[in-house]
């Protein structure tokens, strides 16, 4: 029996001894071994052998990034007005002996540079801007904290706004403002509209004016043309005519043709001046007919 008691005494130094000796370590950590409470080695990912009661893992290191949840805090603006602020802070331990030897807690140290440097950035704008600058506060948050944090061993990667909250009376004037800028732009747009409708019909209308106007400067050169073509041709009709006559009264018989119808339309006008009123006219010599007829006759023979 008390060999058996010896054996089992036995396994469990040995089993003590291995947990002590042999170390996995997870793939992303970096394990710090201390020999005698200094400073021995830095273990990567896969297993490891440990001297059994001098070496000790005195700090477990993730390596991977990491988010860190910025409470939320009271900053006060350029002008005065207290806002709610929180924020996410990404980071990621580069030298985990840093992380380990360099301060106590990395994760706290940073959150609270966090804050301080975003109370700082914020007192920096005034409120409106402040909406508008976030890229701006992350930027100087980010390169705050990381130039701060590079003797902990580590990098800062990120930060990011969540939430930045008014007080209800500023939210409630911030509406009311935006509500006013809406109806402005909607009143500009409106006025906008109107004078770009304006400037269209007048332009129909000038539009419509010339295209008026260079028809009835078309329909006038058409109507000059068309009289001077019939004049034109009422001339050569004319013309025409007249050299028909006149080549009628060269025929034989053609001078008492003439002298004939000379004399009937004196006679029918003669008439028609009797008829138009209660006065007759009655010429000095109207027994001398055939003697006015001889005179003309005499005319168109000089000028044969």
């Amino acid at each position: 029996m008390s060999g058996l008691t010896a054996v089992a005494i036995i396994a469990f130094a040995i089993v003590i001894i291995l947990i002590k000796t042999v170390k996995i370590v997870p793939q992303k950590q970096a394990w710090i071994v201390e020999r005698l409470g200094k400073y021995n080695s830095t273990l990567g990912a896969g297993m490891h052998i440990l001297l059994p009661f001098i070496d000790k893992v005195s700090y477990q290191r993730d390596l991977k990034e990491c988010a860190i949840d910025v409470p939320p805090q009271q900053c006060v603006t350029k002008d005065n007005i207290i806002v709610e602020v929180d924020g996410l802070l990404y980071l990621q331990v580069v030298d985990p002996v840093k992380a380990s030897y360099g301060i106590s807690d990395y994760l706290f140290a940073c959150s609270q540079l966090a804050q301080t440097t975003l109370r700082s950035e914020v007192g920096k704008l005034e409120l409106d801007r402040t909406f508008e600058e976030r890229a701006t506060i992350n930027s100087a948050i980010c390169a705050e904290v990381d130039k701060a944090s590079d003797p902990w061993g580590v990098k800062v990667t990120r930060y990011e706004i969540k939430t930045i909250k008014p007080p209800m009376s500023v939210l409630d004037a911030m509406e009311k403002q935006m509500r006013a800028e809406r109806e402005k732009r909607a009143q500009i747009a409106e006025s906008e509209g109107e004078r770009q409708a304006k400037i269209n019909r007048a332009d129909g209308e000038k539009c419509e004016a010339i295209a008026h106007s260079e028809g009835e400067k078309q329909k006038r050169i058409n109507e000059a043309a068309g009289k001077a073509e019939e004049i034109r041709l009422v001339a050569e009709a004319t013309a025409k005519g007249i050299e028909t006559i006149a080549e009628a009264i060269r025929k034989e018989g053609g001078n008492e043709a003439v002298n004939l119808r000379l004399a009937e339309q004196y006679i029918n006008e003669f008439g028609k001046l009797a008829k138009t009123g209660n006065t007759m006219i009655v010429p000095a010599d109207l027994a001398n007919v055939s003697g006015f007829i001889k005179s003309v006759a005499k005319v168109l023979e000089s000028n044969k």
